[in-house]
């Protein structure tokens, strides 16, 4: 199943108003989200970096954990009035007249 940005967050905030009842207060949010982040990285650096899985960890899943992240992110964009198509769609604009020509001449990315 294919999904929009602007679909994402229309499901999440259905979801809320129906299952979970209301969204938490934005500060709340972030402070998941810092969470959830977090579980992330314990993840990527046991899975990329050099630490060793926990056995703990050995059941986490790292898309899961990415999906928590943006569930948490799109709850805080639709708070706070926040189209996230347009704010990618403006984000990509300026990284690309930004780094148009810095990256190319990066020699550390050859």
């Amino acid at each position: 199943m294919d999904i929009t940005l602007r679909e994402a967050q229309e499901k999440v905030d259905t979801w809320i108003r129906t299952v979970g009842v209301r969204y938490y207060n934005e500060l709340t949010n972030l402070g998941i989200l810092m969470e959830e982040t977090g579980e992330l990285a314990r993840i990527m650096v046991r899975q990329y970096g050099e630490q060793s899985f926990k056995e703990s960890d050995k059941q986490k899943d790292l898309a899961d954990e990415m999906a928590d992240v943006l569930w948490v992110l799109l709850c805080l964009a639709n708070q706070t009035g926040v189209d996230l198509t347009a704010a990618l769609e403006k984000n990509f604009e300026k990284k690309t007249m930004r780094d148009r020509e810095r990256h190319a001449g990066n020699k550390k990315l050859k």
